[in-house]
């Protein structure tokens, strides 16, 4: 599996490691991502989901079920 955040589609970018002398590099920049499990009380289960850690954040804000509903509106979970 890729390593995209489920909520967030956050994923990883390309950048350059730039050296003292200048000399660039390519990199990657991966996402923050960690594996962790949610109650859901309105359907009384639970759901494992790989999340960014920024999302984490955004979950603890607005709650998991307004997190989900916005992900599928946007179209990053099924």
């Amino acid at each position: 599996m890729s390593r995209v955040c489920e909520l967030t589609g956050k994923k990883a970018m390309v950048g350059n490691n730039v050296s003292h002398a200048m000399n660039k590099t390519k990199r990657k920049f991966d996402a923050n991502l960690i594996k962790k499990r949610f109650y859901i009380p309105e359907e009384d289960k639970w759901v494992t989901l790989k999340v960014a850690t920024s999302a984490l954040k955004t979950i603890n804000k607005i709650g998991i079920s307004a997190a989900i509903k916005e992900a599928k509106s946007k179209g990053f979970l099924k």
